[in-house]
Formats: structure tokens, sequence, C-alpha cells
């Protein structure tokens, strides 16, 4: 892989998680790692996690960096880029913020920077996560590849059209606090049926991870699975009828709806 320079315009957690990934992968050195962020502290945390740079401004990230990744919320973005305008031709400009779509993007740094879309999500912390990308104007197969490869260091990633993305991050952006909020109730199912709450909390995350680790490795479908457990008149044919009378699935399905929506909203913002 080429030396390139990495930039990040903000500098908060996610931010941190994609510089590390990536350095701990060996795909960058912490000297090619520059960010920026108005909040002292969130660019001093950032610095401390990867070993990079903190330069005076988002201009300066853009004028010291192959690649620039938008690690800003959505409801910043406008400024951000009238910031960039005129000042990153020729880089690539990688969004991470939800909603904010290319054409969005492109009106708003002008014309020169190549565009990519990206949705990742926090267990990138961990160099577990999940991510989604679009090309956008400019963007070349070699842009896609490289983009790639440093998503890879911090998890899995997919290819995908661009009117999807709002949906991946209805789906794997929130999703996060959707599985820690079933740990959080299979744990508290443990607790009210006299297990210590340590004890209850490890035995839930390890089932959540090995599960998904079943699904991932196996390649089976999670129906065929859960199938797998379920003996006749069995345990777990009881809790999942508990489980289907309270309409678990039917809300979950709905809880990755409303984010998706949500989404939509703050691409409008």
């Amino acid at each position: 892989m080429p030396a390139y320079t990495l930039g990040f315009v903000g500098t908060g957690k996610m931010a941190a998680a994609l510089a590390a990934g990536f350095i701990r992968a060996g795909l960058v050195s912490a000297d090619r790692i520059v960010g920026y962020d108005p909040v002292a502290a969130s660019a001093d945390a950032f610095v401390a996690a990867t070993g990079g740079r903190k330069v005076a401004g988002n201009r300066e990230v853009a004028a010291q960096s192959d690649v620039v990744f938008l690690a800003v919320k959505p409801q910043q973005m406008a400024a951000v880029m009238q910031e960039l305008r005129g000042h990153a031709g020729g880089k690539l400009l990688v969004s991470v913020a939800a909603g904010i779509t290319l054409k969005t993007l492109a009106a708003g740094v002008g014309d020169g920077p190549r565009l990519i879309r990206v949705m990742p999500n926090t267990p990138c912390l961990v160099g577990d996560g999940a991510s989604a990308f679009a090309l956008g104007p400019g963007a070349t197969d070699a842009d896609a590849a490289l983009l790639e490869s440093l998503l890879r260091a911090v998890g899995v990633v997919y290819r995908v059209d661009e009117k999807l993305l709002d949906a991946v991050t209805g789906l794997s952006g929130s999703g996060p606090a959707f599985v820690y909020l079933m740990i959080e109730a299979l744990s508290d199912g443990g607790v009210r049926m006299g297990l210590p709450r340590e004890t209850a909390l490890g035995l839930a995350a390890a089932t959540m991870r090995g599960a998904a680790s079943m699904v991932l490795q196996t390649g089976e479908h999670p129906g065929r699975l859960k199938d797998q457990v379920t003996s006749p008149g069995g345990t777990t044919i009881a809790g999942l009828q508990a489980l289907e009378a309270g309409a678990v699935r039917g809300d979950i399905i709905a809880a990755v709806e409303a984010a998706t929506l949500r989404s939509i909203e703050l691409g409008k913002c």
C-alpha cells in the first residue's frame, strides 16, 4: 500500500477508532495521521489514542492529507463543507456523517475532491465493526479498493448503492444500541431468576457474541440455527413463545425502520 496521509475533520471516538485500527493493521504509520477538532479535549484524546498530530484547522487537515475523513455530526457538515470549499482539490473526501448525501457533499465542497460516503459503527473501536460505503463523484475503483482495505482493518465492509446507506445506518449504524439493550434485558432476566449481576451480564454478552459468530462462521440462516437449539416441549420453545407474544420481532424491525427514517431526515438538515 502506498504511503498515504490520512486526515480527520472531527476527532471524536469514531475518528479515533478508525485511525487506531488503521495503524494497528499496519496500513498507515502514526506520523501520517492528522486531525482537527474545535474541542481541544477531543483533539488531545485523538492524539493520545493514535499518536497522530493535531493541526490548527480543517483546511490544514485537507492541505496535509491525501484522504480526508469528514467525521463530524450531520448538523455540523454544512459549516465544514463551506470551510473546505476550494481547499480540497484532488483529495479523496470520505464522509461518515449519517444522512448527508453525496449530492449534498458535492454541492457543498465544489468541484475537485473525489467523494465517498461511508457508514461505520462503534464496534470499530474494538476492531469488530460493520461498515458500508458508496462511491460518489470522481471516486475511482482504486479509491474504493483503498477504502475497503482501510475499513477491513476495523471489521467487515460492504459496497452498496447510495440509496441503501440510510438503511445501513438504521441497521448496523444504530444496531449496536439495539443489541446492547438486548444484552441488558437478557442479563436482567438472569438476575430475575437468581443469577448474580456480574455472572448474568457476562453470560448474556458472551451468548450474544457466540450466536453472532455462529451465523457468520457457519453461513446458516439464523432461523435454522434457532431450530437447532429448540427441542420439542423444551425450555427454548417456551422462551420463544414469550418473545413472540411480546411482538419482539416486529419491534426490532420497527426500530431499524425508525432509525432509517431519522437518517433520511438528518440528510435534509
